[in-house]
């Protein structure tokens, strides 16, 4: 390694070195994004204790809502089946096709529930369950926000809350779908699962309510 002194006398020990060697002429230096390679092909870094955490939350909300539906589908533990089921949405001021609804508020439930807790179709799964969780809270909420003797809407809301947030964190790392544009950046996907499940309570209060 040669030294040399630059123009106000300071030494440069790296010159000739070849420590630093000018770059061709007609090259271009990379662009970050070039060396660390197209972002979205990426797969997310593994957080044992995140991931974790967002399992225990899709099977608490998955485990839940599927069982609910199970009671209103089949009727099992305990449920009341479609026929009584319906008759309470008739009770909760639902006028037209409460069977049909029963059959898609149950059914929903158990899909939506199954497909949570395996970490399959997340977005679609969180939304839906949002969807139905959100108009829980809408039939409930002018009954007061506390149980008390069950009239109250804290519980469905502590339930669409999970949702939400699942549909915006994603389904952590312990899951069905390993390598999907919605694991990647759930943001855009939480998006649009927000305005369908909007979009669906909408059309439920609209379509069912008259």
């Amino acid at each position: 390694m040669t030294s040399s002194r630059d123009d106000y006398g300071r030494q440069n020990l790296f010159q000739d070195s070849g420590y630093f060697e000018a770059a061709d002429e007609g090259t271009t230096l990379s662009q970050p994004a070039d060396r660390l390679g197209d972002e979205d092909d990426r797969s997310p870094q593994w957080h044992g204790g995140l991931s974790f955490g967002l399992l225990v939350l899709r099977l608490v909300l998955g485990g839940t809502l599927g069982a609910h539906g199970l009671q209103k589908v089949f009727g099992l533990f305990g449920g009341p089946g479609i026929s009584e089921f319906s008759r309470i949405l008739g009770d909760q001021g639902y006028t037209s096709q409460t069977t049909l609804l029963s059959w898609l508020g149950g059914v929903t439930e158990i899909v939506g529930g199954a497909l949570l807790v395996l970490g399959l179709f997340t977005p679609a799964a969180a939304a839906a369950l949002l969807a139905v969780t959100a108009n829980a809270v809408y039939l409930q909420y002018r009954e007061g926000f506390f149980l008390g003797d069950g009239s109250g809407f804290e519980y469905h809301l502590v339930l669409a809350g999970i949702a939400f947030a699942l549909l915006f964190t994603g389904p952590g790392g312990i899951l069905v779908d390993t390598n999907t544009p919605w694991r990647r950046r759930p943001v855009p996907f939480g998006i649009a699962g927000l305005v369908l499940a909007a979009a669906a309570v909408v059309a439920v209060t609209f379509a069912f309510r008259r």
